[in-house]
């Protein structure tokens, strides 16, 4: 079979799962979770297969015509690269060990089956972005991608905050993707094709007429898809649904589109400066942002979801400084170990049997009643932290490090001025990074909270997920820097020694100063109850999860408690403790410049269709009936009178006859 066919079959399997599974759920459902595992399975092996004979080497490159469209033909291409095969791996990997995750994780839940085929659909979808070469084609797997969020994020829809949480994620990304989808229009125009290849073809002739205008309006779809700055705001938000719906999300899929698109075209963002110093700035504000928004966060999977926009910033600062090695090449890194930071709170979720203690501030007694969560979390949060050998460790310098050559000016391909702000925000961002993952561990696994209620043993399915994600979230790195340079462009990803001492030594310094402080707090803290709340009833996990998520108190078990006087975010953050666990208040921003102003527009519009419009109609229709009621008065009925009116009207006509020829 050839490497091409077996590309088509990648996206092609996840998606016949998605139909299989949707028209059999409710009349076989034996067959749910086989439709849910083994076409994700196949598709991994199928990705394998092809990355293994592309090796980096000659891109696979196939099209045929769609249909005629007129001057720019819209293909049904394919397109893979060295970049695109390693991708299709992790997306594969990643949803294979979600849908494994899922069957235990949602065992009980009745609306697994579409939730399973949900899963599946989106996993096509993304594959279909990373194999596609034409943008059009790739436009309909990134919207795919958005409607299957939707719903994936709204799948407790019984809950106020999952449903507006789903319509915030949909309408946020939609926002940007107006743009996204004018800039690829006049992109096509300007290039004369949606093909990729043809696309970099008239780049690097300087064909592309606008390049400043076209990367401004696709980095919009970029900022809403992989939720940078200031289109970040739905994806804490998106936590809300299913545990293993955001260990997808976040390290595989939908929020890693935008960065892939970036590095398929990054030639053409080469070609503009400004767009360029705009990648980097948006980089930049995003991961110190993000950073210190997850410093002061409660909830594990919100400090997760920040954690998330952060990497993503340095992704995208990485394509700022021109070089999409060092971007994919930590796009891959991430997906491995904030899949399993996710799915390790999903079990620390599932043991409790309630969202209630995702609040790290009530946690306690962890340690030792989930320890495969224990041990693989701490493996994927020194890589998160980017600790020596952890693979996040190599990815992140090799960011670093490209930022640093663009500040010394060995490569002119990024302005100067973009590497300054990388290497600086990123070197911040690696201070507050260990920070927040040094507190999360001790929040979580050191904290003395009250002992939760003991829902047993968690399914074998979701424990072995784990440890098969902590192998590469530990050994990626160590061999990976030297293996991808011949899929990534040749670009030397080896870390540097000035940012490697950087990097690492504010990293300890962060997480030192963290435990310095969470020791400190904890000496002088003092738990005070405030009352009794009800117990969460013992039940479905997933179905609890959903129930918590819309109880914003602080309760724990039937406890509740005054904020932690020992989280040692409120002293490192001091007066920036408030407005970042508040997201520094920019949804409050959006809903002063744009809710409030739409929806006054909404009620001007409905005045002036009930007041002004409604009544021109009904005076419309008043008329004739009123016209009508006369008319219905003068039919009596009575022949006499039907005469007389004739007689009357003949005399008027005749004296009115008269009058005309007398004056004439």
């Amino acid at each position: 079979m050839t490497t091409t066919t077996l590309a088509v079959l990648v996206p092609l399997l996840p998606f016949l799962g998605a139909l299989a599974g949707l028209f059999l759920g409710r009349t076989a459902p034996g067959f749910v979770r086989p439709l849910a595992v083994l076409p994700t399975l196949a598709s991994l092996a199928l990705a394998a297969t092809v990355a293994w004979r592309q090796g980096g080497g000659q891109a696979v490159d196939a099209a045929t015509e769609l249909t005629p469209t007129g001057s720019v033909p819209v293909e049904l291409a394919l397109y893979v690269d060295g970049f695109a095969a390693l991708t299709a791996v992790l997306v594969t990997v990643v949803a294979a060990c979600v849908q494994i995750y899922s069957t235990g994780y949602l065992r009980d839940d009745p609306r697994y089956p579409s939730y399973a085929a949900l899963v599946s659909l989106f996993t096509s979808a993304m594959l279909l972005v990373v194999y596609s070469g034409d943008l059009m084609v790739l436009l309909v797997g990134w919207e795919v991608m958005g409607i299957c969020s939707y719903f994936l994020v709204g799948h407790y829809w019984e809950t106020p905050e999952a449903r507006a949480a789903s319509l915030k994620a949909f309408l946020v990304t939609k926002l940007g993707d107006v743009p996204f989808l004018i800039g690829l229009f006049a992109l096509a125009t300007d290039a004369g094709s949606f093909r990729v290849t043809r696309i970099l073809g008239a780049v690097a002739d300087g064909g592309i007429e606008h390049p400043t205008l076209i990367c401004l309006l696709l980095l919009a779809g970029v900022a809403g898809k992989s939720a940078q700055f200031p289109l970040h705001t739905w994806l804490p938000d998106a936590m809300a649904g299913p545990t293993p719906v955001s260990a997808l999300i976040h390290a595989a899929t939908m929020v890693a589109a935008g960065v892939y698109f970036v590095a398929r075209l990054l030639p053409l963002f080469e070609a503009s400066q400004a767009a360029m110093t705009v990648l980097a700035v948006m980089a930049a504000v995003t991961m110190t942002g993000s950073a210190l928004a997850a410093l002061a966060q409660d909830d594990i999977k919100r400090v997760l979801a920040y954690s998330t926009i952060g990497q993503l910033g340095y992704m995208t600062g990485a394509l700022a400084v021109a070089d999409r090695g060092a971007a994919v090449f930590h796009l891959l890194s991430h997906g491995a170990f904030k899949a399993l930071l996710f799915l390790a709170a999903g079990v620390i979720i599932h043991a409790a049997g309630t969202n209630s203690l995702a609040a790290m501030s009530r946690m306690g007694h962890l340690r030792d009643r989930v320890p495969d969560a224990y041990w693989t979390m701490t493996v994927a949060l020194l890589a998160l932290a980017a600790i020596p050998p952890f693979s996040g460790f190599f990815s992140k310098e090799a960011v670093l490090g490209v930022a640093e050559h663009v500040v010394t000016g060995h490569t002119e391909h990024a302005p100067v001025a973009a590497g300054w702000i990388v290497l600086l925000a990123g070197l911040v961002t690696a201070l507050l990074t260990a920070a927040y993952a040094t507190r999360l561990w001790l929040l979580a696994f050191r904290g003395e909270g009250p002992e939760a209620p003991d829902h047993g043993r968690q399914p074998l399915t979701m424990t072995a997920v784990l440890w098969v994600l902590a192998v590469p979230s530990l050994a990626l790195g160590g061999f990976a820097f030297r293996v991808l340079p011949d899929w990534f462009d040749g670009h030397d990803l080896t870390p540097t020694l000035t940012t490697s001492v950087l990097g690492t030594g504010v990293a300890l310094v962060g997480g030192i100063v963290t435990y310095a402080t969470w020791r400190h707090t904890t000496a002088h803290a003092a738990r005070v109850p405030l009352g009794a709340v009800a117990a969460h009833p013992e039940g479905d996990a997933g179905l609890v999860e959903a129930e918590a998520i819309a109880s914003h108190a602080p309760a724990y078990g039937d406890i509740a408690y005054a904020p932690d006087p020992s989280d040692p975010g409120r002293l490192l953050l001091g007066p920036l403790h408030r407005p970042a666990a508040a997201g520094f208040h920019l949804d409050a921003v959006y809903t002063a410049l744009f809710v409030r102003p739409v929806r006054a527009g909404a009620s001007l519009v409905r005045f002036l269709d009930r007041e002004v419009v409604e009544t021109y109609v009904r005076g419309a229709g008043a008329l004739p009936r009123w016209l009508g009621a006369a008319v219905r008065r003068a039919q009596t009925g009575n022949v006499q009178t039907y005469v007389s009116a004739l007689l009357a009207g003949t005399v008027v006509l005749a004296v009115a006859a008269v009058l005309v020829a007398t004056g004439a």
